[in-house]
């Protein structure tokens, strides 16, 4: 799964940022790695010249393998937050997503647990 970083003019897209950026998201969406093929963080500052609370924005896309991509976005304090965040709430997309993906009409529910 590859993940690119790109990041608007207020914020310092460094090396550092793209690394940690980079571990982060594919901590949390590692369980999906075999079904995405490219990860896409988009970082910016919404109200740079003014500051402001919740003003770093993370637009997260995923791709998965044959289907249309998928986008969520996180609003945050700190950027850190805002990939962190967008990183939780694409898990949440893709576990329902994928989740459905697999269930079968007729598959096992509680009615066919075995009695103990």
């Amino acid at each position: 799964m590859q993940i690119q970083i790109n990041t608007d003019s207020n914020i310092d897209g460094g090396e550092d940022l793209i690394r940690r950026a980079s571990d982060r998201i594919s901590g949390i969406l590692e369980r999906f790695e075999s079904q995405l093929t490219r990860i896409e963080a988009h970082l910016s500052d919404q109200n740079a010249h003014k500051g402001g609370p919740e003003d770093k924005q993370c637009v997260l896309e995923a791709r998965p393998n044959g289907q249309p991509p998928v986008a969520v976005t996180h609003r945050a304090e700190t950027v850190e937050d805002a990939y962190t965040g967008a990183a939780d709430s694409m898990a949440n997309l893709l576990d329902s997503r994928f989740g459905r993906l697999h269930q079968t009409k007729g598959g096992e529910s509680i009615r066919h647990l075995p009695v103990e």
